[in-house]
């Protein structure tokens, strides 16, 4: 890294908390350093009371983008000039570029999901998927999904502060494609199993499984899971969550966050440099 940074080098950045176990750094400089371009990426532990200072000084330094991650994705459409339609659509951002001045939100999570889906042989156009969770991921991946083709979703949450979100997410869905959508309170374990009886696929798509909720899990019954479902975890940091363990126990089909964090990351890659992440190169490195 000594050895590439000079003083034309571009800087991009990764705001979010917790922050340190993000392998989008090591994805991102290898990447960078293989293709033999200027650009160095920097994680920076920012929540949201600190998120409004930290993106006008990157505006003032000259930065040529960021990723968002939780807790930030949503709260960071305040502070941006313009958004891609997805952005728009999904009202996320975890990718940011700056041109000239002028930063532009997009949206890479939802065809990273599904992308990475695709690359596992796994099909959920014309299915039904029961995910869980009402942040910014999860309302990416969903709407992606419905864009995609996915014939059915049920989305769970709890009563927080993201639940009037994902009844937005909802109404979108239904307002903007063919896909049913319904949304119910992840505490209701009974609704929770009979979603999950007919889909192809469960996601899980909130924190829970990753630190300092690495011992917790949304399914109370390990009996929810058959064997021919796919269950997927936008976690990647435990490797194997413990959702992930209790579906292996049942004999399913998992997947973790690491294939989405790599195919949203390629696409954010593009939209900063111009250029194509050399995925195959990063995939053997990480994987």
């Amino acid at each position: 890294m000594a050895e590439r940074i000079t003083g034309y080098t571009q800087l991009i950045g990764l705001l979010g908390t917790p922050i340190a176990h993000s392998l989008s750094p090591t994805m991102h400089n290898e990447a960078f350093a293989k293709l033999g371009l200027d650009y160095a990426y920097m994680a920076f532990g920012v929540g949201n009371e600190q998120l409004p200072d930290v993106i006008k000084g990157f505006r003032a330094l000259g930065l040529r983008g960021f990723n968002v991650t939780m807790p930030n994705k949503s709260l960071v459409l305040d502070y941006l000039d313009k958004l891609s339609p997805a952005a728009e659509l999904a009202g996320s951002v975890n990718t940011v570029v700056n041109e000239d001045g002028v930063l532009t939100g997009h949206i890479t999570d939802g065809t990273g999901y599904m992308r990475a889906l695709k690359e596992e042989g796994i099909n959920v156009i014309g299915e039904k998927m029961t995910i869980a969770g009402g942040g910014g991921a999860a309302t990416a991946i969903c709407i992606q999904a419905a864009l995609d083709g996915v014939k059915e979703i049920s989305i769970f949450n709890k009563k927080d502060k993201f639940y009037p979100r994902a009844e937005a997410t909802v109404e979108k869905i239904r307002s903007k494609t063919d896909c049913k959508v319904q949304l119910f309170d992840v505490d209701d374990q009974e609704a929770l199993r009979r979603e999950i009886a007919d889909s192809v696929i469960f996601t899980n798509a909130t924190g829970v499984g990753m630190k300092p909720l690495e011992d917790q899990c949304l399914i109370s019954d390990p009996s929810m899971l058959r064997p021919d479902l796919v269950v997927s975890d936008v976690v990647y940091i435990p490797k194997k969550t413990k959702l992930l363990e209790m579906a292996e126990a049942r004999g399913c089909r998992t997947i973790n966050g690491l294939g989405m964090m790599l195919w949203q990351g390629a696409r954010a890659f593009e939209i900063w440099t111009g250029k194509e992440m050399p995925v195959g190169y990063i995939k053997e490195l990480l994987f």
